[in-house]
């Protein structure tokens, strides 16, 4: 068995940006072109949406079910940057949250028509109120709050205004740092995105720093299961570290942590002392290592020009076939509107209310976006998921692992097939969550178990399905497409 491992240096710098631009008020994406790029400005901003567990139920979401909040550790927040090349604005928000919703991002859409883009993600932050609705008192209770749904609207719409209000010309630049050692893959084969990426904007007028926006493949939980307040998990220490150091605001942004991509199994201080997993101290020293990566691809980031700005971006839908999601649509845990599968992902069938039954030979599909940016010379890619970074480097296993399901698949796309050797940002669970996006050959849920295993690894139970990972990926080869011909102006 040998698996390609395309992530090294000599790879850190290759770029792919996906730009997830989509037509916020009709629903419907579409691909736009570039004007002739102007002078970058940027704005940024953050907001508190932390709830209060003495005041109203929370239940956190990640991990079991009925893991009520008892408390609040640090808080929550959503970061905001806003960017315009003189022709277009785009906002680019993420959450501390699990996986904010698709509905949830087109009502924050609508109330923003000047935009040209708007793309809000989550951090994937298991240690945040549950806004899926999968992680209520019991399994077959609803864990969402509408109210704390409508919170989180509003606080983003009000971020986006106020990081409106004070854009200023900036030059930016484009850092990449790689740390291996930093995050983990519990599923096999090993395939790791071990690189961080960031963002330095500077004033024009004075060469001063005007903001950050960083970019890593974790996911926050370091806090692990047993924890009860809520918190922001690795992220807020990082974010805070950076802040501290640099004195002006930071955007964290969640990459590829499909797979499944997590924290060291312990984290070691300044006197040599151990720290395990669901510790306050691991937590904050592992958000102060990401801190530091970061402050190394801040000291090599070089200037790289993001005007004029070009999107392309589009609905796709995809079947879902895991019974388990089937069984929570049921019982009313799962609560979102979706389509009828029509056998194409760009074709959308009639819609289907969030409680509307499915007629029998029909297949219920859920709808959402793959969108990509093209910023100048960087790319960015939006993705609505848990990508797997096979799908990023090329890192698939060959020959394929004997007993898996699809051995015969077609390969995926890879993000660096698809955009080439340019820089990029890859942003996961964009303007969705529909859990983890898997190599089809990778797919395992059927006797005999691959690896020898005597039960499946973890990972297909929180996918929509098998097809999901080659909807997306082939979705996004057509949203780049979409952008490489459309002309220079």
């Amino acid at each position: 068995m040998s698996i390609n491992r395309l992530w090294p240096a000599q790879l850190a710098n290759t770029c792919f940006c996906w730009m997830a631009i989509a037509g916020a008020l009709l629903g419907s994406l579409l691909a736009t072109g570039s004007a002739a790029g102007g002078e970058l400005q940027v704005g940024f901003a953050e907001a508190d949406i932390t709830p209060d567990p003495k005041t109203q139920t929370v239940w956190i979401a990640g991990y079991g079910t009925g893991r009520k909040a008892t408390g609040v550790h640090d808080p929550l927040s959503v970061r905001v940057l806003v960017l315009s090349d003189g022709q277009r604005k785009l906002a680019l928000a993420c959450a501390d949250v699990v996986g904010l919703q698709y509905p949830e991002v087109k009502r924050i859409r609508k109330q923003l028509p000047d935009f040209h883009y708007v793309m809000v993600s989550s951090t994937h932050n298991h240690e945040a109120p549950d806004v899926i609705g999968i992680w209520g008192r019991t399994p077959a209770h609803y864990g969402v709050d509408p109210n704390y749904l409508k919170l989180i609207v509003r606080r983003t719409v009000e971020a986006i205004r106020r990081a409106e209000k004070n854009m200023e010309p900036v030059q930016a630049f484009y850092g990449t740092a790689e740390a291996p050692s930093l995050v983990g893959d519990s599923r096999l084969p090993i395939a790791l995105d071990p690189v961080l990426r960031v963002l330095v904007f500077r004033r024009t007028k004075d060469d001063s720093l005007k903001g950050l926006l960083v970019q890593w493949n974790c996911h926050p939980e370091a806090m692990e299961s047993k924890n009860t307040l809520l918190t922001a998990d690795f992220v807020g220490y990082t974010v805070d570290a950076l802040k501290q150091r640099y004195g002006v605001p930071v955007a964290y942004f969640t990459g590829a942590v499909g797979g499944l991509l997590s924290t060291p199994d312990k984290m070691v201080d300044a006197q040599g002392r151990t720290w395990p997993p669901g510790q306050w101290e691991y937590t904050r020293l592992y958000g102060v290592a990401v801190a530091r990566l970061a402050q190394k691809a801040i000291a090599g980031a070089e200037p790289l020009e993001l005007v004029p700005f070009a999107v392309s971006a589009r609905p796709v839908a995809v079947p879902m076939t895991n019974p388990r999601y089937h069984l929570a649509r049921t019982l009313g845990v799962l609560r979102r509107p979706g389509r009828i599968w029509t056998g194409d992902p760009e074709r959308l069938g009639p819609e289907v209310g969030p409680t509307d039954p499915v007629k029998k030979g029909q297949q219920f599909a859920v709808e959402t976006e793959v969108a990509a940016l093209k910023l100048g010379k960087l790319w960015v890619a939006c993705i609505p998921g848990e990508l797997y970074p096979e799908m990023i480097y090329g890192q698939y296993q060959d020959p394929v692992e004997p007993n898996v399901d699809f051995p015969d698949a077609p390969l995926e796309p890879t993000v660096v097939e698809i955009f080439g050797n340019r820089p990029f940002l890859f942003i996961g669970l964009a303007n969705d969550e529909i859990g983890y996006l898997l190599p089809k050959r990778q797919w395992d849920i059927k006797p005999p178990f691959a690896y020898g295993r005597s039960k499946p690894q973890y990972g297909e139970v929180n996918s929509v399905g098998p097809d999901a990972g080659p909807i997306v990926m082939n979705a996004l080869k057509r949203r780049a497409q979409e952008l490489k011909k459309t002309p220079a102006k």
